[in-house]
């Protein structure tokens, strides 16, 4: 399934939401999740690709197992945590939302934590 697709779907669940709606509320955010759902099943398999690539770029460059690991990580925070504000921002909560945003960011930086010391460890080296 391309962009184009999950597009096209994601306009057509749209507008069963805008009629649901109306009647029966709860059913529009179930659809909306469901929606959500597919989406990232469909994505899993593209996801999984990429990360294999990174995980072999990594390899040929010598690069530590550890540290890619966290960026990877560091990245899906990011997505999950947009994913997650999103749905409660569109359920009309966007105060969860802030504090499912807030959350992230510190994770974040907890994992970045290695990779900042790396960084400054290499210019303390650097440096005469």
């Amino acid at each position: 399934m391309d962009i184009v697709q999950i597009v096209g779907l994601g306009f057509v669940v749209t507008l069963l939401i805008l009629i649901i709606k109306r009647e029966r509320p709860e059913f529009a955010m179930q659809l909306s999740l469901a929606l959500t759902a597919i989406i990232l099943i469909v994505l899993l398999a593209k996801i999984n690709v990429v990360l294999n690539l990174f995980r072999d770029l990594a390899d040929k460059a010598n690069i530590n197992q550890l540290y890619l690991n966290t960026i990877l990580k560091i990245i899906g925070i990011a997505y999950i945590t947009e994913f997650g504000a999103q749905i409660c921002k569109d359920a009309g909560e966007g105060a969860v939302a802030s504090k499912i945003e807030f959350a992230g960011k510190v994770m974040v930086m907890v994992l970045a934590i290695p990779i900042i010391t790396l960084v400054i460890d290499t210019i303390v080296r650097l440096m005469p």
